[in-house]
Parts: structure tokens; sequence; C-alpha cells
């Protein structure tokens, strides 16, 4: 009964998410530069998007620019046809490019070259945003590919030289979606070591070999990034905007979610391990509080910690850092039960009555503008 409860939340959830997106469509501004820059997103990251087109127009567009420059920093430093020796003073001078319109540099593949080739557009729309905005979009751009450059010349070996790295890839973007906060008047300036912990904590993580020690690698990259949720669950306790909280409140529960599914399971080295959509829908949904926050992080810790392998050589220390997640949700005094279900499940003839759901609530919102 409560699986059978759970699917049917994940299809209305399923519907109100395509409604959503198709609402978001029509809000996307005609003027060349922003019409590019939003359809950009939608196509480099969908869920991303729909998380950013909640927030208000001023801090979305700075929010949208912020994240399409940084994809094109990361564009160019990707790019292994390009040689060291060109690479690097692209990167360096990345933050200098955003203000130029006439510059280009053609990179990448698919969405992105088609980004750095239009690079144009988003430089435009950049320098329509508030001073404010650019300043801060432009020294995080500085430093990212400073970052970027250093480790161009020089191989992560170590764990610390892999959260360095992290640090300028992922937590820097943390840094600056705190001060566009400021910036816009909505939040107080959090403290670095959050921001930090509120980027680092939505890293990707990247996998390369098949086999037991890859397993046990992979537990550890895991392992390694629950050190940040207890930040990241202060970080968002203490938004004052419903509109920045749901923007924050959403990747972190979908990135303790990956966590979850992805700690121990081999499955990681065969193909893409993700979260369902219909799950996605539900996280969509549904949070709206930090109750919804530290229910989902406690479920989400509890699935991973029933997936520890005591014969793993970091398994001590992930129950440590499941136990300090757990300890604080449930500290909270509110948490509720979910019913978050990582397990995949067959459900075509619901899929079926979904897909008639969404033709019939489309026509309905048609009919009625």
């Amino acid at each position: 009964m409560g699986a059978a409860l759970s699917k049917a939340k994940q299809m209305v959830a399923l519907v109100k998410l395509r409604v959503a997106a198709w609402r978001i469509k029509r809000q996307i501004p005609s003027q060349q530069h922003w019409a590019f820059c939003y359809d950009m997103l939608q196509k480099v990251s969908r869920s991303f998007a729909l998380v950013i087109q909640q927030l208000g127009p001023e801090l979305r567009n700075a929010v949208c620019i912020f994240y399409l420059v940084l994809r094109a920093l990361d564009t160019v430093e990707d790019d292994t046809s390009i040689p060291t020796e060109v690479k690097l003073p692209i990167l360096q001078d990345f933050y200098r490019h955003i203000y130029n319109p006439d510059w280009h540099f053609s990179s990448g593949t698919s969405h992105y070259r088609v980004l750095m080739d239009n690079f144009r557009l988003l430089s435009t729309a950049f320098l329509e945003l508030d001073q404010g905005y650019q300043m801060t979009i432009e020294d995080i751009t500085r430093r990212m590919g400073a970052g970027m450059a250093i480790f161009i010349c020089q191989e992560v070996e170590t764990v610390d030289d892999y959260n360095e790295y992290c640090h300028y890839v992922a937590g820097l973007v943390g840094y600056g979606l705190s001060r566009l906060f400021h910036a816009a008047g909505t939040e107080d300036l959090a403290s670095d070591e959050l921001s930090n912990s509120m980027g680092l904590f939505l890293q990707d993580l990247k996998y390369e070999e098949n086999s037991e020690k890859a397993v046990q690698c992979l537990n550890d990259m895991v392992t390694n990034g629950l050190i940040h949720a207890k930040d990241c669950l202060q970080y968002m306790s203490a938004l004052k905007d419903d509109t920045n909280f749901r923007f924050c409140a959403i990747p972190q529960i979908m990135a303790i979610g990956t966590c979850a599914i992805c700690y121990n399971n081999v499955d990681v080295f065969r193909g893409v391990v993700k979260i369902r959509h219909g799950l996605t829908a539900r996280i969509f949904d549904e949070t709206k509080s930090m109750s919804d926050v530290y229910s989902a992080f406690y479920e989400f810790s509890s699935l991973l910690e029933s997936k520890i392998d005591d014969n793993d050589p970091s398994s001590a220390l992930t129950r440590e850092r499941v136990d300090a997640i757990k300890k604080t949700c449930k500290s909270s005094g509110l948490l509720k039960r979910r019913g978050y279900d990582l397990e995949k499940t067959q459900y075509r003839h619901m899929l079926i009555m979904l897909a008639l759901l969404l033709v019939a609530i489309f026509l309905g919102v048609l009919y009625a503008k």
C-alpha cells in the first residue's frame, strides 16, 4: 500500500513539474540575447533551469548568467584539444572576456560549442545586469579561472589536492550565490565556510574504472562529501526568502539523494545512475520548508546507512558522518515521514495514465488562458 501511495505521489508531482516547465518557457524574455541565454540554460541543465526560474526576475537573470559564464569557463577547461599554452591565458583572463561582446573562442562540443560560438549574446546579457551582480560574477570567474589554471599544470594526487580543486570549481559557486543573494537584498551575507560547503556538496563525482578498488574509492568520495551536509543544513536554515530557500534546498536534497543511490553501487561504473524522474518531481513539489529538508536528509542518510559494508575501508567514517547528519535532523524536532524510495519500480500502465492526464491538464490550461 505504501509503495502504491508513493507511486501515486510521484505521478501527481510529475504532472505539476511538466506544467511548471511549460509555464517557464512562456516567461523567457523576448530579446535575442536573453532568449538565447535561457534556451541554453534549458539545454545544458534542465533541472537547474527549473530551480532558477523560481527566483524573482532580477535575481533569476543574474543567476542564469552566473551559471552560463561558469559553464563556458568549464568548457574551455575540459576541451583537451586546446594546447596548454593557449588554454592557460584564456582561463586566467576569462573574467575580462565577459565584458567584451566581441570576444570569441570556439571550443567544446554539442550545446557547449553553441554557447561558446554565441558568447557575444551571453556577454550582452551580462552587461545589462546591475553592477553589484557584475562584480560578483567577475570576481568568482577570476578566482575559478585562476584555480583551474593551477591544476592544468598540476596533477590531483592527494585528498588535499582534490579538496582544493573542488573548492575552485564548486565551492566558489557557493560563494558567488551567497553574494548574489546579498546583492539582491534578500539575504544576509553567509560565511565563506558555509557557502563553500553548499557548493562542494553539489560537486559531481567522477569515476574511471570498474573494480572492487573503484567501489571503495567511490565510497570514500561520497564519505568525503558528507562532511559538508551539516554546513548545508545550517546555511539553508538561515535563509529568509522563500524563493531563495527553494532554489538552494532542492539541489541539496538531490545531492544527498545522489550520494545515497551512488554509495556502494557498482552500477555507477556500468552506466548512468541517477534519481528517477518521479522522485525528482516529488522533491521539486514537496520542498517548501526546513521540515521538508530535514526529513529528506534524514531519509536519504538512512538509505545510505543501510548500504554500508563494514568491510569497506572508510565504513567507520561513513557511519560517523551519517550519524551526525541524522542527529542534526532529528534534533530539529521537525521530522516527518516522506517515504522516499530510490529503488527502481515498474509501472508502465501508470505512465500511460500520466501521459493522458498531462494532455488533459495542458489543454485545460490552454483553454483557461
